[in-house]
């Protein structure tokens, strides 16, 4: 079988980026799926955003909406994880009920299935943020956050906090990737691979600049 992560050897997982829209999620996440992509893995992107615009949302209230999103997303990365494929989300969520209990009830999916699952945060502020979108459009709940819905709270215990605001795209995407290798999820350099992946490993997969990570 003609299978690139089976040549590679290394299992799936979800990489869950959550952060304020304007963090940087997409591009931090396009980013590292190109470094994967270069080390033979196989790298599925769900964009929480594109999917609510994709996937109907129920009759209920907007919140209620969003934490049913947030949930069916899970299930979408979950499966793929779990059949190999290195799965990274980016999503924006209410840390308030339900939003909260749904990004804990992925977190749970995934601990049942022995799927491993990684949750990192882009702690951008606020303002920065803000004045990332004003250049930019958003649909889907990021919509719904950004007109001024203020319940997104920070995550308690993420795998990993980036300062997106203070780091270039290479720099925050290179420290995601020496915490998959740090939990066993992916090796330094896979085999056949051309050049080992330390310490830049994300160096051409996507833009950089010195005024940290844009939406």
């Amino acid at each position: 079988m003609n299978d690139d992560s089976l040549r590679c050897g290394c299992a799936g997982a979800t990489v869950w980026f959550t952060g304020l829209p304007g963090s940087g999620k997409t591009t931090l996440a396009q980013a590292l799926a190109g470094a994967l992509r270069a080390q033979r893995h196989r790298v599925e992107i769900l964009d929480g955003d594109a999917l609510h615009a994709t996937l109907p949302t129920g009759p209920g209230p907007a919140r209620e909406d969003r934490g049913h999103h947030v949930e069916r997303t899970g299930l979408a990365a979950e499966v793929l994880a779990r059949n190999g494929f290195i799965t990274l989300v980016s999503a924006t969520a209410t840390a308030t009920a339900p939003g909260r209990d749904s990004r804990e009830a992925v977190r749970r999916r995934h601990e049942a299935t022995g799927t491993p699952y990684v949750e990192v945060h882009l702690d951008t502020p606020r303002a920065v943020c803000a004045e990332r979108r004003r250049a930019g459009h958003l649909t889907g709940p990021a919509a719904a956050l950004a007109a001024g819905d203020q319940a997104y709270a920070a995550p308690a215990g993420p795998d990993l906090r980036l300062a997106t605001h203070r780091q270039s795209v290479p720099e925050a995407a290179a420290a995601v990737y020496a915490l998959l290798i740090d939990k066993g999820v992916v090796r330094s350099r896979c085999p056949g691979t051309p050049a080992p992946l330390l310490p830049d490993p994300v160096a051409g997969h996507g833009p950089s600049g010195g005024d940290g990570i844009r939406p």
